[in-house]
């Protein structure tokens, strides 16, 4: 195991194909599954192997409350359907007469699925190992290297007969196996409950919590308001004032990425509000609105934000001009720190470059370049 494992977990995550939580999903599953130290890890020429089926029962666990919920949970973009959806929902809707999640549980555990509903769960559980294993198996790992299949590989099982109880037993011995490299395992082994969150300090602080209180307080209640927040919206509207004064002024500005003269712009955060709620002045800098929807949440490279250093310290000085004091302050705690001299302007542009590298390089967020 080495770092550089931990940071490609890190890209994993915070880079790779947000459309649906199949890689939540499949992340979450292999971690549980190494946690809970299954007797099926197989340790073997370089690579831990598990049987597919321990993942396709993670999914029917995770997927099941989600989809049964009487409160729409988005679970993929757009208007599509997941690829399972309309077989879970059935054996969801099936279940609901008979005990509901709980009853499912146990059946999947120990009775098996209850034989009216076998053809429509082995469909379901097919539906998912297809979605798995042609999906995010396939997918995560491209923001490391161009090649599918680059983290984890899926072998088959020979094809399977209908046993008279269909349960976990089913699930392991007739879907094949995956694996992943030593290094991933070991990985998610040691720091995997952190990286899921069950024993993360936000969750441990929520969970002590309730305890403390008797369980009066749900778990729900105390982890929204841990993680309340005090910025709450992107506030632009100082920003845009100094920016639409300009317009009104010259009849243009100019795009912070671009250097273009344009007519219309959106205010941009610098670096992107969803990674550092930061509404400083210094972080909002007009931008042309296609430049600004390109760029959305990524990092800008350290040779762009050199390469339009002029525009970035141009516009700080026209902000630094409107509201001084605010812009001073602002900017003295986000980048320059104990440096107090009258060459800041160079010393804040270097610590906005040295932060958005160590986003890119060490965070592993997605970098920016046009």
């Amino acid at each position: 195991m080495n770092n550089e494992v931990f940071f490609n977990i890190n890209k994993i995550i915070e880079r790779d194909s947000k459309v649906t939580t199949y890689k939540f999903a499949l992340l979450r599953g292999v971690i549980d599954i190494i946690q809970e130290n299954s007797p099926f890890i197989d340790l073997k020429e370089g690579r831990a192997h598990i049987p597919t089926g321990l993942l396709i029962e993670k999914w029917l666990l995770y997927y099941f409350p989600i989809l049964e919920s009487s409160r729409l949970i988005p679970q993929i973009i757009g208007e599509s359907n997941l690829a399972f959806g309309n077989q879970f929902l059935f054996i969801i809707d099936s279940y609901k007469k008979i005990g509901g999640f709980s009853v499912f549980y146990n059946d999947l555990r120990t009775k098996g699925i209850h034989p009216n509903l076998a053809r429509e769960f082995i469909e379901l559980v097919k539906i998912l190992r297809n979605t798995i294993t042609r999906m995010p198996m396939k997918y995560i790992g491209r923001s490391i290297s161009e090649n599918y299949y680059s983290i984890f590989n899926y072998e088959y099982g020979e094809r399977f007969r209908i046993p008279s109880i269909l349960d976990r037993s089913f699930l392991v011995n007739n879907f094949g196996s995956f694996s992943i490299p030593l290094d991933y395992y070991e990985a998610f082994r040691i720091l995997g409950s952190f990286i899921n969150g069950s024993d993360s300090i936000l969750f441990k602080w929520a969970e002590f919590s309730v305890n403390v209180s008797g369980k009066t307080l749900s778990f729900e209640k105390v982890v929204n308001e841990v993680l309340k927040s005090p910025i709450t919206e992107r506030e632009i509207r100082e920003s845009k004032k100094i920016y639409n004064d300009v317009l009104f002024k010259q009849g243009s500005v100019y795009c912070v990425w671009t250097g273009k003269k344009i007519g219309k712009f959106d205010v941009d955060h610098m670096v992107p509000f969803s990674v550092w709620k930061n509404n400083d002045l210094w972080n909002l800098l007009p931008s042309e609105p296609v430049t600004n929807n390109k760029k959305r949440n990524k990092i800008p490279s350290v040779e762009l934000i050199e390469r339009q250093k002029k525009h970035i310290l141009d516009y700080w000085g026209l902000i630094n001009e409107k509201h001084n004091e605010r812009f001073m302050k602002e900017i003295q705690i986000s980048l320059l720190g104990n440096v107090q001299n009258k060459n800041w302007q160079n010393d804040a542009f270097d610590r906005l470059k040295n932060s958005c590298s160590y986003l890119i390089n060490n965070r592993g967020y997605e970098e920016w370049k046009i």
